[in-house]
């Protein structure tokens, strides 16, 4: 998939318990744009990167939790995006990004783009839990989906088996953390990365 100029798309990799993914959610298509590039985004789960890295949350170490909470909030007054540190967190986001790939594949990238917003910003800006069903189809229903569809979704042998896909072709990629970037084959990690996707954008490889 190619834009219209011949460019080729920036690969966005997300969790939908990563603050810094939802950070980076709000400023990665205009970027984008700005440089007349299209993005692909791709749902996954960080515990299954963690896990194949031998990495934990930074938030499990004592040393990191009270840096890394600080850092969240800071970086997203730095974006000027709305946030409030949800309780609990993080929390397993299965369910929500199996609907991402339910959407995907369905009714096209769009869709899905659209339900990740509304995923990121329930959670990361009204601390709705994720992790709670009910929560979760109040929020598809809200979302204008069909929420009995959506919570058969994620509990399809289907779309499960579609999820652990991506989370595997994560690791074969070398992915171990989120928000993660491919611009013309080159990854970054990390919301701060963003200065330096810009300059790649705008004069190429450095």
């Amino acid at each position: 998939m190619n834009t219209a100029n011949g460019r080729a798309p920036i690969d966005f990799w997300f969790d939908f318990s990563s603050p810094y993914s939802y950070i980076a959610s709000e400023w990665v298509d205009a970027l984008a744009a700005r440089h007349g590039r299209t993005v692909r985004w791709h749902a996954m789960l960080l515990g299954a990167t963690f896990q194949a890295a031998e990495l934990k949350s930074p938030v499990s170490y004592p040393l990191k939790r009270e840096y890394s909470m600080r850092d969240f909030a800071r970086s997203a007054r730095f974006e000027g995006v709305p946030y409030t540190m949800p309780e609990p967190f993080p929390i397993p986001t299965q369910n929500a990004a199996r609907v991402f790939w339910w959407l995907h594949d369905t009714q096209g990238h769009d869709a899905a783009v659209a339900w990740a917003h509304a995923g990121l910003r329930a959670y990361f800006a009204r601390g709705v839990a994720l992790n709670d069903t009910a929560a979760l189809k109040r929020l598809a229903a809200d979302s204008g989906l069909d929420a009995q569809a959506a919570e058969a979704a994620w509990g399809d042998a289907h779309w499960k088996a579609r999820l652990k896909q991506v989370n595997d072709e994560a690791i074969a990629a070398g992915i171990f953390g989120a928000p993660w970037f491919v611009v013309d084959g080159e990854p970054f990690w990390g919301n701060d990365r963003k200065p330096q996707i810009e300059r790649w954008l705008a004069s190429g490889p450095f």
